[in-house]
């Protein structure tokens, strides 16, 4: 059964614009049709259209429950963006299906894109989420300062990838199954020694993500993948 996003269904029983017209004009679903929706929030609810027209697509909610997660920690990718957004949209996309809590968009000193459009990755995200079938939607966090972001807490393992020299063992090595992780993973430049530096300051420990030199994208999806490998 195919998935609906409405995140404020618990208040308003009517399906966003975009979702409704897909309903009713795309798949020509009439009224008495049951559908899934989910709010993005962790919930799913079994709902029946009850009004189905070329404006409106209101339905009648029959069921309501709440799957929990497929992973029983955090997991936070912070990543500069690529200067090919079609990548980084890749990524989100990918580790939405694969199972992530939040993605942020570092601003770093070898930056190749200052700017984004969270619209855009956030309809991809919702995309990868219904079409996984998960009823939570990963927090997105638009461009970020990187001496902004390493200051913030969080309650967890905080790892930085980087090619710099100097001691950074397997993940697979240091990471217990379990604990929440932040990956930060930077530009095609790398980070500036000065950020690996302040991260290291600030609590992050430095890994490796395997011998091979991986682009931004798929280094973000290694860590992401393999930290769900080591929980199972």
């Amino acid at each position: 059964m195919q998935i609906f996003y409405t995140p404020d269904i618990a208040v308003n029983t009517e399906l966003p614009d975009e979702e409704g017209q897909h309903a009713i004009r795309v798949l020509r679903l009439n009224e008495g049709a049951e559908i899934l929706l989910t709010d993005g929030k962790g919930r799913f609810y079994k709902a029946a259209i009850a009004v189905a027209n070329a404006k409106h697509c209101r339905v009648d909610i029959l069921e309501q429950w709440s799957p929990g997660k497929l992973w029983d920690f955090t997991l936070h990718i912070a990543v500069a963006p690529t200067k090919n957004m079609d990548r980084m949209e890749w990524f989100a996309e990918k580790a939405t299906e694969i199972g992530i809590d939040a993605i942020s968009c570092l601003n770093c000193r070898y930056s190749e894109r200052k700017e984004v459009k969270p619209a855009r990755i956030e309809k991809i995200l919702v995309s990868a989420m219904k079409q996984s079938q998960k009823a939570t939607l990963p927090v997105l966090t638009g461009m970020t300062d990187f001496k902004t972001f390493v200051s913030q807490p969080f309650d967890g393992r905080k790892f930085i990838a980087h090619c710099n020299e100097g001691e950074k063992p397997l993940i697979k090595k240091i990471y217990n199954p379990g604990e929440s992780a932040l990956v930060l993973i930077g530009p095609e430049g790398d980070f500036s020694p000065e950020e690996v530096a302040l991260a290291l300051h600030n609590g992050f420990e430095p890994i490796s993500l395997g011998e091979s030199r991986l682009r931004t994208e798929t280094a973000a999806l290694v860590a992401c993948h393999t930290l769900h490998v080591l929980n199972q």
